[in-house]
Protein backbone atom coordinates (compact mmCIF):
# COMPACT_ATOMS: atom_id res chain seq x y z
CA UNK A 1 0.00 0.00 0.00
CA UNK A 2 1.43 3.32 -0.99
CA UNK A 3 2.19 5.40 1.77
CA UNK A 4 0.36 9.30 1.79
CA UNK A 5 1.95 11.75 1.28
CA UNK A 6 2.84 14.21 4.46
CA UNK A 7 0.40 17.72 4.88
CA UNK A 8 1.93 20.39 3.64
CA UNK A 9 1.30 22.77 6.75
CA UNK A 10 0.39 26.71 6.70
CA UNK A 11 1.75 29.07 9.40
CA UNK A 12 -2.19 28.65 10.78
CA UNK A 13 -1.86 24.09 10.58
CA UNK A 14 1.37 24.21 11.46
CA UNK A 15 1.55 23.71 15.80
CA UNK A 16 -1.19 20.91 14.81
CA UNK A 17 1.37 18.58 12.97
CA UNK A 18 0.89 15.36 14.92
CA UNK A 19 4.07 12.56 15.30
CA UNK A 20 2.29 10.89 12.93
CA UNK A 21 2.69 13.92 10.05
CA UNK A 22 6.20 13.89 11.19
CA UNK A 23 7.02 9.82 10.79
CA UNK A 24 4.69 10.15 7.20
CA UNK A 25 7.12 12.92 6.01
CA UNK A 26 10.14 11.11 6.81
CA UNK A 27 8.75 8.12 4.96
CA UNK A 28 8.23 9.99 1.99
CA UNK A 29 11.71 11.88 2.25
CA UNK A 30 13.23 8.26 2.46
CA UNK A 31 11.08 7.27 -0.66
CA UNK A 32 12.16 10.33 -2.56
CA UNK A 33 16.29 10.51 -1.23
CA UNK A 34 17.01 7.60 1.13
CA UNK A 35 17.46 7.37 4.74
CA UNK A 36 20.36 9.74 4.83
CA UNK A 37 18.62 12.58 3.51
CA UNK A 38 15.87 12.24 6.95
CA UNK A 39 17.23 15.33 8.54
CA UNK A 40 14.98 17.80 11.27
CA UNK A 41 15.51 21.30 9.66
CA UNK A 42 14.80 20.15 6.15
CA UNK A 43 11.77 18.33 7.47
CA UNK A 44 10.65 20.97 9.24
CA UNK A 45 10.63 23.59 6.23
CA UNK A 46 8.63 21.01 4.20
CA UNK A 47 6.10 20.45 6.68
CA UNK A 48 5.87 24.59 6.66
CA UNK A 49 6.94 24.69 10.72
CA UNK A 50 9.68 24.99 13.18
CA UNK A 51 12.17 22.38 14.86
CA UNK A 52 10.27 22.76 18.26
CA UNK A 53 7.08 21.19 16.38
CA UNK A 54 9.75 18.28 15.73
CA UNK A 55 11.21 18.48 19.28
CA UNK A 56 7.32 18.49 20.99
CA UNK A 57 6.96 14.92 19.15
CA UNK A 58 10.58 13.18 19.10
CA UNK A 59 13.66 13.65 21.20
CA UNK A 60 15.83 12.98 18.64
CA UNK A 61 16.22 11.97 14.40
CA UNK A 62 16.66 8.07 15.77
CA UNK A 63 13.48 8.34 17.32
CA UNK A 64 11.34 9.93 14.17
CA UNK A 65 13.33 6.99 11.96
CA UNK A 66 12.04 4.71 14.38
CA UNK A 67 8.52 5.63 13.80
CA UNK A 68 8.67 5.84 10.34
CA UNK A 69 9.74 2.54 9.98
CA UNK A 70 6.86 1.59 11.95
CA UNK A 71 5.07 3.63 10.02
CA UNK A 72 6.08 1.77 7.04
CA UNK A 73 5.51 -1.62 8.52
CA UNK A 74 2.24 -1.29 9.33
CA UNK A 75 1.02 0.45 6.08
CA UNK A 76 3.18 -2.04 4.23
CA UNK A 77 2.12 -5.27 5.69
CA UNK A 78 0.40 -5.42 8.50
CA UNK A 79 -2.51 -3.21 6.56
CA UNK A 80 -2.44 -5.35 3.44
CA UNK A 81 -2.37 -8.28 5.16
CA UNK A 82 -5.31 -7.19 6.84
CA UNK A 83 -7.07 -6.25 3.25
CA UNK A 84 -6.31 -9.49 1.64
CA UNK A 85 -7.87 -11.48 4.65
CA UNK A 86 -10.86 -10.07 3.58
CA UNK A 87 -11.09 -12.72 1.16
CA UNK A 88 -12.12 -15.97 2.62
CA UNK A 89 -10.22 -18.22 0.12
CA UNK A 90 -6.49 -18.99 1.03
CA UNK A 91 -6.40 -19.51 -2.61
CA UNK A 92 -7.96 -15.95 -3.59
CA UNK A 93 -5.69 -14.20 -0.68
CA UNK A 94 -2.38 -15.69 -2.44
CA UNK A 95 -3.85 -14.59 -5.68
CA UNK A 96 -5.20 -11.00 -4.25
CA UNK A 97 -1.83 -10.58 -2.69
CA UNK A 98 0.51 -10.93 -5.41
CA UNK A 99 -1.92 -8.81 -8.12
CA UNK A 100 -1.44 -5.73 -5.54
CA UNK A 101 2.30 -5.94 -4.24
CA UNK A 102 3.99 -7.38 -7.75
CA UNK A 103 1.36 -4.44 -9.20
CA UNK A 104 2.79 -2.16 -6.78
CA UNK A 105 6.33 -2.74 -6.50
CA UNK A 106 6.77 -1.47 -9.97
CA UNK A 107 6.58 2.21 -8.29
CA UNK A 108 7.81 1.11 -4.50
CA UNK A 109 10.61 3.51 -3.63
CA UNK A 110 10.41 3.25 0.32
CA UNK A 111 10.48 -0.23 0.30
CA UNK A 112 13.79 -0.32 -2.43
CA UNK A 113 15.13 2.79 0.06
CA UNK A 114 15.22 0.42 2.90
CA UNK A 115 16.69 -2.62 0.86
CA UNK A 116 19.43 -0.17 0.00
CA UNK A 117 19.92 0.37 4.25
CA UNK A 118 19.65 -2.49 4.99
CA UNK A 119 22.66 -3.03 6.84
CA UNK A 120 21.97 -0.06 8.98
CA UNK A 121 21.26 -1.57 12.43
CA UNK A 122 17.99 0.68 12.73
CA UNK A 123 16.42 -0.40 9.35
CA UNK A 124 17.94 -3.91 9.37
CA UNK A 125 16.10 -5.12 12.65
CA UNK A 126 12.67 -4.20 10.95
CA UNK A 127 13.43 -5.41 7.17
CA UNK A 128 14.01 -8.73 9.20
CA UNK A 129 10.63 -8.65 11.14
CA UNK A 130 8.87 -7.68 7.94
CA UNK A 131 10.43 -10.50 5.85
CA UNK A 132 9.45 -12.39 8.34
CA UNK A 133 5.93 -11.31 8.73
CA UNK A 134 5.43 -11.61 5.28
CA UNK A 135 6.79 -15.23 4.46
CA UNK A 136 4.80 -16.35 7.36
CA UNK A 137 1.99 -14.99 6.09
CA UNK A 138 2.64 -16.48 2.36
CA UNK A 139 3.16 -19.63 4.55
CA UNK A 140 -0.26 -20.10 6.30
CA UNK A 141 -1.62 -19.30 2.45
CA UNK A 142 -0.11 -22.45 0.97
CA UNK A 143 -0.65 -24.68 4.29
CA UNK A 144 -4.32 -23.77 4.22
CA UNK A 145 -4.40 -24.61 0.44
CA UNK A 146 -3.26 -27.90 1.40
CA UNK A 147 0.95 -27.88 1.26
CA UNK A 148 2.41 -29.65 4.34
CA UNK A 149 4.43 -27.00 6.14
CA UNK A 150 7.59 -27.73 5.08
CA UNK A 151 6.80 -27.60 1.53
CA UNK A 152 4.61 -24.36 2.38
CA UNK A 153 7.48 -22.08 4.01
CA UNK A 154 9.66 -23.20 1.04
CA UNK A 155 6.79 -21.75 -1.22
CA UNK A 156 5.99 -18.75 0.69
CA UNK A 157 10.30 -17.96 0.85
CA UNK A 158 10.17 -18.32 -3.00
CA UNK A 159 7.08 -16.02 -3.40
CA UNK A 160 8.33 -13.10 -1.27
CA UNK A 161 11.63 -13.15 -3.25
CA UNK A 162 10.13 -13.00 -6.65
CA UNK A 163 8.29 -9.81 -5.29
CA UNK A 164 11.93 -7.97 -3.58
CA UNK A 165 13.52 -9.26 -6.64
CA UNK A 166 10.79 -7.64 -8.81
CA UNK A 167 10.89 -4.65 -6.87
CA UNK A 168 14.78 -3.85 -7.28
CA UNK A 169 14.13 -5.11 -11.12
CA UNK A 170 11.84 -2.11 -11.57
CA UNK A 171 13.77 0.41 -9.69
CA UNK A 172 16.98 -0.01 -11.79
CA UNK A 173 15.70 -1.71 -14.64
CA UNK A 174 12.33 0.05 -15.97
CA UNK A 175 12.84 -0.82 -19.65
CA UNK A 176 12.73 -4.71 -18.67
CA UNK A 177 9.56 -4.37 -16.47
CA UNK A 178 6.77 -5.66 -18.83
CA UNK A 179 3.88 -2.89 -19.69
CA UNK A 180 0.65 -2.66 -21.17
CA UNK A 181 -0.49 -6.26 -22.59
CA UNK A 182 2.65 -7.90 -21.93
CA UNK A 183 2.22 -6.89 -18.41
CA UNK A 184 -0.99 -8.32 -17.68
CA UNK A 185 0.54 -11.70 -19.51
CA UNK A 186 3.46 -11.49 -17.18
CA UNK A 187 1.62 -11.23 -14.22
CA UNK A 188 -1.12 -13.86 -14.95
CA UNK A 189 1.90 -16.11 -15.31
CA UNK A 190 3.99 -15.03 -12.56
CA UNK A 191 0.29 -15.87 -10.63
CA UNK A 192 -0.39 -19.57 -12.02
CA UNK A 193 3.53 -20.41 -11.41
CA UNK A 194 2.88 -19.14 -7.75
CA UNK A 195 -0.11 -20.50 -6.64
CA UNK A 196 -0.65 -24.02 -8.67
CA UNK A 197 2.52 -25.42 -7.07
Amino acid sequence: MPAKPPPRATPATATRLSAADWAQAALTVIGESGLSAVAVEPLAKRLGTTKGSFYWHYPNRQALVDAALQSWEAEHTEAVIAAIRAHEDPAEQLRALLVLVVDYSRNDKIEVALLASARNPQVANIIQRVTRRRIDYVAELYTLMGDEPARARRWATLAVSVYLGHTQLAHVSTDLVPTGAEWQAYLDELIETLTTN
